[in-house]
């Protein structure tokens, strides 16, 4: 394989995925040709992606920063590409990298768009990032106070990040609930407590709903006290989410609030942008407990198979490394 060829992974049609090969254009001066190592599937969103089920409303909003084709299908879409670059400024040839990229062996980006990994940070790891600064701006959305009670609904990969920056905060009282007891030991390793819906505690002073099901939404609107904040990270694409406000959600005066990686959280945004937020995650990714929320790898070659058994049996997955 020359440094002009590639292959890449697209959504051929909803629910069928395809390895397919690339031709690449000659970098300029200003560009660098990075190599895949690995790649991560962000599971919510991308399921949703492949199969389709993205609303024709957020079609522009929902692109991915080197997309390539339309929603619903073909489409080449992700954002959590781990590579060595191979040409490019001297600076950076030979460096490990972050880019906001989809699956794909080989590709040519401007060269702002790389983001160094630190020395602490191994590339397997690296994958996180994406997440982790999701988890960032959705904390920064919340915005927690020291010592408040703290849940989230949801053990995805984004609520278990979510979770263990709130546990780093002064006197941190923080819960993780899910559906599936088997994340009990994950919370432990992030340094959580952990309950499911029926078990987790009352009177949170916030909660922050990262299952991605409007049951969850639910149970965060139970466990919320009185004047409390839900902040909703879940992203359901064209599913219809019934809300039941007839219940606490007056009597408790409660505030619901949206949080979405697209724009940096207002609270934050006169002094940060996005890729200052990224140096943020990456620095963060040094912790090896972490390893514990990377719960499979697959070669490249095997995407199309493993990106259906994802998005339709994904079982205790949260986040799928891809190995090139």
């Amino acid at each position: 394989m020359t440094a002009l060829e590639a292959r890449a992974f697209w959504i051929a049609e909803a629910g069928r995925g395809e390895i397919r090969a690339q031709q690449l254009p000659p970098p300029s001066p200003d560009e660098v040709v990075v190599r895949a190592l690995y790649s991560g599937i962000s599971r919510g969103t991308e399921s949703l992606v492949f199969l389709g089920r993205v609303p024709a409303s957020e079609h522009h909003r929902m692109r991915a920063p080197f997309q390539e084709g339309e929603f619903p299908a073909p489409i080449k879409y992700g954002y959590s590409n781990v590579g060595r670059v191979e040409r490019g400024p001297r600076d950076l040839e030979g460096r490990d990298v972050f880019v906001l990229y989809p699956h794909q062996t080989r590709y040519v980006v401007p060269a702002p768009s790389v983001h160094l990994l630190p020395d602490d940070v191994p590339p397997p790891r690296a994958v996180l990032a994406a997440n982790l600064e999701t988890a960032i701006n959705v904390l920064w959305d919340a915005r927690p106070h020291a010592g408040d009670r703290v849940s989230i609904v949801g053990a995805g990969t984004v609520g278990c990040l979510v979770a263990w920056l709130a546990a780093r905060m002064p006197a941190p009282d923080v819960e993780l609930v899910d559906v599936n007891d088997h994340r009990a030991s994950i919370a432990r390793a992030l340094g959580v407590g952990f309950a499911t819906p029926a078990s987790a505690r009352a009177d949170a002073d916030l909660v922050i709903h990262a299952s991605g099901s409007p049951s969850g939404l639910d149970v965060s609107m139970r466990i919320a006290g009185f004047e409390a904040t839900i902040v909703d990270a879940s992203w359901y694409g064209d599913r219809i989410v019934p809300l039941a406000l007839g219940g606490a959600f007056h009597s408790q005066r409660l505030t619901l609030k949206s949080s979405q990686i697209a724009h940096v959280a207002a609270s934050q945004r006169a002094r940060w942008d996005a890729r200052r937020r990224m140096a943020l995650a990456l620095s963060l990714l040094g912790d090896a407990s972490l390893d514990k929320l990377i719960t499979g790898e697959s070669a490249f070659d095997t995407l199309p198979v493993v990106m259906d058994q994802l998005a339709t049996t994904p079982g205790d997955t949260l986040c799928h490394r891809i190995r090139y």
